[in-house]
């Protein structure tokens, strides 16, 4: 009868998961060290919940200490067209390929609440399921149970997989046999450095948050620092060029869940920057788009209006010069600004 792991690996696929790996929840000590190096050289802006669960975002074991293993998957998503295509496209949104379909944390979830209560009943075990919402450093957690090497953008990659997937863990009292770690194949390769717009990579294998487009998108509330808008370019909703740059996207698996088909595309700006809150919220309902509330999304939307040289949206922006939100309202007075020059 095959071993309890080769159960879980077959079952796994099975459920539309990419890729399997098991790692101890103590595999990876340094985590603590280089956490508390990230947040004292305050890299994490405005993401205050990073430092207010550090004791356990750095150290894995301590989330649960009954856990003997830690199950690591990955989910592919990886898009059919290169998403810096749209960057050529002033006057349309570009939205990274992520969001472009249904929100992943319902999808994984999903995914992992089928396969944990599988194995919980086959091995006997207690379980808990994480995607991206608890204080688990996913991509130390899968690079040490071999699921690929966070490359020098930090982000997880993977010799077979690229880097287009998602991660999602389970926790559980099993006592699993353990995989090797995974090294790292990056080699002399900067490819993912040099395509960042912003320069958000202090040194290779480590990114000052506070500068990275998806940060500035999708976390960072309020004004934008005037130096950083112009580099947002059309990008209203995080940022794939560092992924895309990769060299190892050559290997890049196909996304097996329909869910992650593009439904959203790259809209016109002057449709979006109409939208209001309840409109907001029906377009993009399911949408991983909707998690950040129209002011943020519509201050993002003025920041690539503001960057289209296109005079003709000018008018569309007026009326957002008296918005309540302050962050919409300064915005909506830079992009006017910006393209009154364009006037003849």
């Amino acid at each position: 009868m095959p071993s309890l792991k080769d159960r879980l690996a077959v079952r796994a696929l099975a459920e539309g998961f990419s890729k399997v790996g098991i790692c101890a929840p103590d595999a990876v000590p340094e985590t603590a060290t280089r956490l508390r190096a990230f947040l004292q050289a305050g890299y994490h802006g405005q993401m205050a919940w990073m430092a207010e669960r550090e004791q356990w975002r750095g150290n894995a074991a301590a989330l649960w200490p009954e856990a003997r293993s830690v199950i690591m998957l990955a989910e592919v998503y990886s898009p059919e067209t290169d998403p810096r295509a749209v960057l050529a496209q002033p006057g349309r949104a570009a939205i990274s390929a992520y969001a472009q379909g249904k929100d992943y944390h319902d999808l994984v979830k999903r995914r992992l609440k089928r396969l944990g209560g599988w194995f919980a009943t086959d091995a006997q075990a207690e379980i808990k399921v994480f995607v991206d919402t608890a204080p688990v450093m996913e991509k130390p957690l899968a690079q040490a149970a071999g699921l690929g090497w966070q490359g020098k953008h930090t982000n997880l990659l993977s010799r077979d997989l690229g880097n287009w997937f998602f991660l999602g863990a389970i926790f559980t009292t099993a006592d699993l046999p353990k995989d090797a770690a995974e090294i790292s194949h990056c080699g002399s390769c900067t490819a993912c450095l040099d395509a960042c717009p912003t320069n958000a990579f202090p040194a290779p294998y480590r990114l000052d948050a506070r500068r990275c487009i998806s940060y500035l998108t999708i976390e960072h509330k309020g004004r934008i620092e005037p130096d950083l808008r112009a580099l947002l370019g059309n990008r209203i909703y995080g940022c794939d060029d560092c992924l895309a740059a990769c060299p190892w996207n050559k290997f890049a698996a196909a996304a097996r869940d329909i869910g992650y088909q593009p439904r959203i595309g790259a809209p016109e700006l002057a449709d979006l920057v109409t939208l209001d809150d309840a409109s907001f919220r029906t377009r993009f309902a399911g949408s991983p788009i909707k998690r950040i509330g129209r002011d943020r999304f519509i201050r993002n939307v003025l920041y690539a209006i503001g960057n289209s040289a296109n005079p003709a949206l000018r008018d569309a922006v007026l009326p957002l010069l008296n918005d309540p939100d302050d962050a919409v309202s300064d915005a909506a007075a830079w992009a006017a600004e910006r393209l009154s020059r364009w006037i003849g």
